[in-house]
This record gives C-alpha cells, structure tokens and sequence, in this order.
C-alpha cells in the first residue's frame, strides 16, 4: 500500500474479494474501482465518475476536477484575546523561523497590549 500511495495512481484498480477493506488505505488514487467488476473504462465512459484526473503521481497533491473545482470556498477565523494569547508563541515561533517579523510583531502586539 505505500508503494501505491506513493506512486499516486491516475487510475487504481483494486480487483480483490476484499476490495473496500483494502481500498481504506488509498490515500493518493486519482480514481479507484473497486472489485472483479469494476474496470477503469466504466470510469471513463458510464458509472459517471470524474475522468479529468490528476497523472504522473500528481494525485498526491491534486483531486480530479469536479463541480467544487469550480466552487469559491472563503475560510473565516474569529479568537479571543484568550484563545491568542494560547497560541501566541508557536505562532511567533513558527513566524520568526520563517523570517516573517511582521507576522510574528502582528502577534506580540496584539497580546502585549491585551487587544
């Protein structure tokens, strides 16, 4: 299984009695058809799976496009004062180590004057 998650298969057929138990353990797969009765060309033709897939071992890092390809996604984040001063010094820690000073002052000075 770790050779196939790294290899990151634009197509993975998992033709086992067992197939979902193992199918658990796909982490990288552009599509996966699972069972006997499953071949990839129903994948590209009929069962109405994606067939713009990710290939070349991109499926690593890349999902096949889809409708939420195309979906504007926005995150929102809200802390307390408490909740930053928790976090606060990995934060500044983690800022630092990347030479990002401005992130790491955006957080001092916020929980050094209790804002």
């Amino acid at each position: 299984m770790d050779l196939l998650n790294e290899y990151a298969a634009e197509h993975l057929i998992i033709a086992s009695d067992k197939a979902a138990a193992i199918a658990e353990g796909v982490i990288n797969a552009g599509s996966v058809f699972l069972g006997h009765f499953s071949p990839e060309s129903v994948g590209d033709y009929a069962s109405g799976t994606n067939h713009t897939l990710p290939t070349n071992g991109y499926a690593t890092a890349y999902s096949g496009v889809s409708v939420d390809s195309f979906v504007k996604k926005i995150t929102f984040q809200e802390l307390s004062s408490a909740g930053l001063r928790s976090i606060a010094e990995t934060v500044v820690s983690m800022a630092r180590a990347e030479g990002l000073d401005a992130h790491a002052n955006a957080v001092t000075i916020r929980t050094q004057n209790n804002v």
